[in-house]
């Protein structure tokens, strides 16, 4: 029992003590994508002005940019594709409940699927 509980903590990654990278929901990519921003950030100023303390502040910048955005977007689409899992479950759930029911409302409509008047 113990042991396995030590293999599971051992698994987990947790970046700056906080964030466990494997359970939060979009950390992983957030964290990902952000590094390569602030390496693509940083070695292009670099380039292009040839200031190392600079660069490495724009590397940073570029790290926290690259991270937030990514992490809005992410959190963003996981909680509308929540939305939409949320309504097709309640859609199926009445369409058990309402079926072969007066309420039923492909009986209304003519029960073929077929738009009417066509």
């Amino acid at each position: 029992m113990a042991g396995e509980e030590e293999k599971e903590q051992e698994k987990s990654f947790k970046l700056l003590g906080i964030l466990d990278v494997q359970k939060t929901p979009c950390a992983r990519e957030s964290v990902l994508y952000g590094s390569f921003g602030s390496v693509v950030a940083g070695l292009g100023y670099f380039l292009a002005t040839s200031r190392v303390k600079r660069s490495f502040d724009v590397g940073v910048g570029g790290f926290l940019l690259t991270t937030l955005g990514i992490w809005c977007h992410c959190r963003y689409h996981n909680a509308k594709q929540r939305m939409k899992k949320k309504l097709v479950q309640e859609g199926l759930k009445n369409k058990i409940i309402y079926e072969g029911t007066n309420l039923d409302p492909m009986l209304k409509s003519g029960g073929s699927g077929e738009e009417p008047g066509s």
